[in-house]
């Protein structure tokens, strides 16, 4: 039984409505489009016109019936022939022979000599009140059917192109976004590389960062060793930046954060029917980092039952998913971190010892915080910076206070006290933070500080350029510690060559018995001063 035109118009509508959501393939969704509109309405040629930003004019973007050289031919201005018409004024148009009428410009030159009326039908594609483009077929005149009735099937097939074109756009959008994202958090750990890497004064920090210099051109695995706060997923991720590979993706999968009956499927991805629930395939966060570099977080805590499978990964550069018998390949480096040691879980039986060694082919120690204490007071005016231009504020310390901040133990490590300094932009009523609010919120009293391996010379609080310190100002700090510039620099809030520096600018450096390391006995120079 013959199927009437409404119920093929509807079929037409359907089929058109399945493909919308895959804007992802815009050109081939829209191709498929004209294509079923063609062969089920008997359309002899139609396309999509949209307008090009770029060019400033109106392009075929995809069509039916037409071939790829005629495709390049149909391009227009706002206004030019019946196409340009249609997209300036927003309104359909009907041109029921298009030998007839002179706007018609057959500008693709698909319509030949031919003994049949060819009827034209344009219609506006619109969003909201924004014209994007145009939707235009060739009937046959002899298929008898009103030409109102095909500009209402049309118009509402536009709708529908219009949604694809919005979601379109959408995804642009936000992929736009996602590369201005990664551009600006590629210079922030830029910037945080020098930071750490210029600012350092602890040798096992700057021996921990040249390392990190060192592997991050090469392919090696890395192992970053630390306690939880020390930074290890920055240096994985300024490893990844400065490597080959920082234009495609870094992924990071937290080990102990995904519940180990999800964490082989998170890994390696499954396949359709896996399990219940699994109604489609997905690839797993290994995959993803396809090219790029895969961070394995919290390593010791991943399971045994699936350390032999990331094993074979890591040997063969392949693997299954979950539900499937077919191995994919994948080029991805691995970087891995932990807090543990490993050495006694391997010991214990809770590691696999070849696992360990594969892992570990590069490994980097990061130092915690109190045993960089040299570090603190850099760390933590580069964090205050940070902070400034969220909260709008600019905080200072007194000595007593950067003192408390310097000797406290930080078992959080940085992160701790980046916890710490956000705290106290919360809750200081002024700008001044005494060393009161500091053991209010470290939790302690002035005689429970360990004391042991902290200097105890006087701390100043952050000066915003060495410029600001007056002569006599260094001359004191410098009489205070024995005319030792690095106890001297400390007490300032300033680093060793930037003190050297003022000295030199100053004129004080041949006037005084400077030293880098012991103070001398005695000089006859220092008289003058007194």
């Amino acid at each position: 039984m013959e199927r009437s035109l409404e119920a093929v118009k509807l079929e037409v509508l359907y089929a058109t409505h399945a493909l919308i959501g895959d804007a992802l393939e815009f050109d081939k969704t829209l191709r498929e489009i004209l294509r079923i509109l063609g062969e089920k309405l008997d359309m002899k040629r139609a396309s999509v016109v949209l307008w090009d930003n770029e060019d400033g004019r109106l392009k075929i973007r995809a069509s039916y019936g037409l071939t790829p050289q005629e495709e390049t031919h149909g391009v227009y201005d706002p206004g030019e022939g019946v196409t340009g018409t249609v997209f300036l004024s927003g309104e359909p148009c009907v041109v029921l022979d298009v030998a007839r009428e002179p706007l018609f410009l057959n500008r693709t030159g698909a319509r030949g000599i031919t003994k049949e009326a060819i009827s034209f039908i344009a219609v506006p594609i619109k969003s909201d009140e924004e014209v994007l483009g145009v939707l235009w077929v060739d009937r046959l005149f002899s298929y008898k059917v009103a030409p109102q009735e095909d500009v209402k099937f049309l118009e509402v097939l536009a709708i529908l192109i219009s949604q694809l074109i919005k979601l379109k756009h959408r995804i642009e959008a936000r992929e736009t976004y996602l590369r201005e994202e990664n551009l600006i958090l590629r210079d922030e750990l830029k910037a945080r590389f020098g930071e750490f890497m210029y600012s350092s004064r602890s040798p096992r920090m700057k021996e921990a960062l040249s390392l990190v210099r060192q592997v991050a051109s090469t392919p090696a695995t890395v192992l970053l060793l630390g306690e939880s706060g020390t930074g290890k997923t920055l240096l994985a991720r300024l490893i990844h930046d400065l490597s080959n590979r920082r234009n495609k993706p870094f992924v990071k999968i937290n080990c102990a954060a995904i519940p180990e009956n999800l964490l082989e499927a998170e890994l390696f991805g499954y396949v359709k029917g896996a399990f219940t629930g699994a109604d489609r395939n997905k690839p797993g966060r290994l995959e993803l980092a396809d090219g790029g570099t895969a961070f394995l977080d919290e390593i010791g805590e991943l399971p045994l039952s699936l350390q032999a499978k990331l094993l074979y990964f890591i040997q063969e550069k392949e693997f299954s998913p979950l539900g499937s018998t077919k191995t994919r390949s994948v080029d991805v480096r691995l970087l891995a971190a932990t807090n543990k040691n490993l050495d006694r879980l391997v010991a214990e039986g809770r590691f696999r010892e070849d696992l360990f060694y594969r892992l570990n082919v590069f490994p980097i120690h990061i130092p915690p915080l109190r045993e960089r204490r040299e570090d603190i007071i850099g760390l933590t005016h580069f964090i205050l910076r940070r902070l400034e231009k969220s909260y709008g504020r600019r905080l200072t310390f007194t000595a007593e206070a950067l003192r408390k901040l310097v000797n406290y133990p930080w078992p959080g490590n940085v992160r701790e006290l980046e916890n710490v300094l956000e705290r106290l932009f919360i809750m200081a009523r002024d700008d001044s933070i005494s060393d009161e609010l500091i053991s209010q919120i470290l939790g302690i009293q002035a005689d429970h500080v360990n004391l042991a391996n902290a200097e105890q010379t006087p701390v100043r609080p952050f000066a915003r350029y060495s410029g600001e310190i007056k002569a006599e100002e260094i001359t004191e700090a410098l009489k205070r510690n024995g005319f030792v510039v690095a106890r001297a620099a400390r007490e300032l809030g300033l680093s060793f060559r930037q003190l050297r520096y003022r000295l030199k600018k100053l004129g004080l450096e041949a006037d005084l018995p400077i030293s880098r390391g012991r103070p001398p006995k005695s000089s006859n120079k220092l008289r003058g001063l007194e």
